[in-house]
């Protein structure tokens, strides 16, 4: 079957959903959302911490905020990137309010501000500690009112359409590769529907899931990032995987493992070990304030010397009653497994949580590849660098969706449906021992990543792990070739796309540069002794 939308978005997270309510109003054309899952699980509602945005005037600024982003990210941030998204904030938050996301306010009426680790400043706006689901609520609630967007629920997209569907060749140095829709999976009738547009937005969020313990959903398996770089667009900086230096350690919870946000350190928490001693002043005079990258690795280091699976994080010294008015969730949620966090420590241990690279796009949002744009987590925009400072990425991706709505809504006019496409060719069949191969393969995956392309990496763990997914790549191909397509085999194509982006950039970056550190490029001269 045939579909149209003026404009396609697949993603339905923060990103999606900020565009698609700006190009909905715009009287310009259809909109489709299309959400793998459900409209409700995206990584945006996973964010607990809160959005960033300078809004205490009296003590802050712009230039603190543009400075506190470039050194987390290690100087190798674009500064373009970071004015544009830093400058746009407060104009990215007054859009949220107006769709009706509400964010916790003081006696006095004003944003009740956090302060989260690398800011010099308190510039957190949250609500609660469950910041993500309640922007993820506003956003969808809008959404929903809004008769020009057609949303799709459970439908995956399997490829992005470009002139190679129509016998044309493409390479990474065709010049002039455009999208004309996306090949689209119906869980109705299991067929693969052909979806043209004339403005496509790709918004599906990070590649948590390609490792074996993550914060992320289970959905977030880079299928953005893959079916773009498998359309011979340009993706950038794959290699900078943000691991959250706190996720709360309950073995039985790995996809997602639950977070213990960041402001729960700018709120005083210390991080220990298991035997009371601090540990963050051998490595960084902010101490647990440090930038994730620091945090995380000095918390890996600590666990390898000790021989621990997990190290602690303890607000046992504040006030009880702030804590549980601050942190409800995360006190009921450590309550449900038996730890009162007002009188215990928290066990922590790090885990992939975020992807800096990704999809690259320009100021506007625009991709290499023309009528494709790409916002939130499986963009690069530069702002993040080599790491990502805290609650930067919502704010990021408002802001951004809000340049990609004004580009294409500026060229639309000039685009038209290409009717040429052919449809899908669904033949093969899937049988029950494949399935079982499939499954085994997305675990070997997981496993591959966290123990070779970790927080901590060498030459020999990159070629080892490029060896191992160049195998599961070349067995993963010849049966996506003779079996009818599924979500999971789509799924697993995409984690292998993905974890080869990241291993083979590793290993192109010959140096430690943020989430990037190798022990054949050492940099700080702690991790040398």
């Amino acid at each position: 079957m045939i579909r149209k939308f003026d404009f396609l978005i697949i993603g339905s997270g923060v990103a999606g959903m900020s565009y698609a309510l700006k190009v909905a109003r715009s009287g310009k054309g259809k909109v489709a959302l299309v959400c793998k899952t459900t409209l409700d699980e995206a990584n945006t509602a996973k964010a607990q911490g809160g959005i960033a945005s300078v809004t205490n005037l009296e003590v802050d600024d712009f230039a603190k905020h543009i400075k506190d982003t470039m050194i987390a990210g290690d100087y190798i941030s674009d500064p373009k990137a970071v004015e544009m998204v830093v400058k746009n904030a407060p104009q990215g938050i007054r859009d949220l309010v107006k769709w009706g996301v509400n964010f916790d306010k003081n006696d006095k009426g004003d944003f009740d501000l956090h302060r989260e680790g690398g800011h010099s400043e308190f510039r957190i706006l949250h609500h609660a500690d469950d910041t993500g689901f309640e922007i993820q609520r506003g956003l969808m609630e809008a959404v929903r009112r809004e008769p020009n967007i057609t949303i799709l629920e459970n439908h995956f997209a399997v490829e992005i359409i470009t002139q190679h569907h129509l016998g044309i060749e493409v390479t990474r140095r065709t010049p002039d590769i455009e999208c004309y829709g996306a090949y689209i999976l119906d869980p109705d009738t299991q067929k693969i529907d052909t979806f043209l547009s004339r403005v496509t937005l790709i918004a599906t969020g990070g590649t948590g899931a390609v490792y074996a313990t993550t914060t992320n959903p289970n959905i977030a398996t880079g299928d953005g990032i893959a079916m773009v770089y498998r359309a011979k667009g340009t993706v950038e900086a794959m290699e900078f995987v943000q691991f959250h230096p706190t996720a709360l350690y309950h073995p039985g919870e790995t996809h997602p493992a639950y977070l213990i946000t960041e402001a729960m350190r700018g709120y005083g928490g210390i991080l220990r070990l298991p035997n009371g001693e601090e540990f963050m002043q051998k490595y960084d005079k902010r101490l647990s304030l440090a930038p994730r990258d620091i945090v995380a690795r000095a918390i890996d280091r600590e666990m390898k010397i000790h021989g621990l699976d997990h190290v602690c994080l303890d607000v046992t010294h504040k006030d009880p009653e702030e804590t549980k008015k601050h942190f409800p969730n995360i006190y009921a949620k450590c309550l449900s497994i038996g730890i009162d966090i007002t009188k215990e420590y928290i066990p922590v241990v790090p885990c992939a949580h975020y992807m800096c690279g990704g999809i690259k796009v320009d100021l506007n949002a625009e991709s290499s590849i023309k009528r494709l744009y790409a916002v939130g987590e499986c963009s690069c925009t530069g702002l993040h660098g080599g790491n990502r400072l805290a609650s930067n990425s919502l704010i990021e991706a408002v802001v951004y969706a809000d340049a990609a709505a004004k580009h294409s809504l500026s060229v639309i006019d000039e685009y038209t449906f290409n009717e040429r496409i052919p449809e899908w060719n669904d033949e093969g069949t899937m049988t029950n021992e494949e399935k079982v191969l499939i499954a085994q393969d997305m675990k070997e995956v997981g496993q591959i990543m966290s123990n070779y392309v970790g927080i901590v990496r060498s030459d020999l763990r990159l070629r080892r792990a490029w060896t191992r997914l160049d195998l599961l790549y070349e067995e993963t191909e010849e049966l996506f070739k003779r079996v009818k397509a599924t979500k999971d085999i789509c799924e697993l194509r995409n984690m292998i796309n993905v974890g080869y982006l990241i291993t083979r950039q590793a290993i192109e970056r010959k140096e430690s540069r943020g989430l990037h550190y190798t022990t054949d490029y050492p940099k700080h001269a702690y991790d040398q002794k």
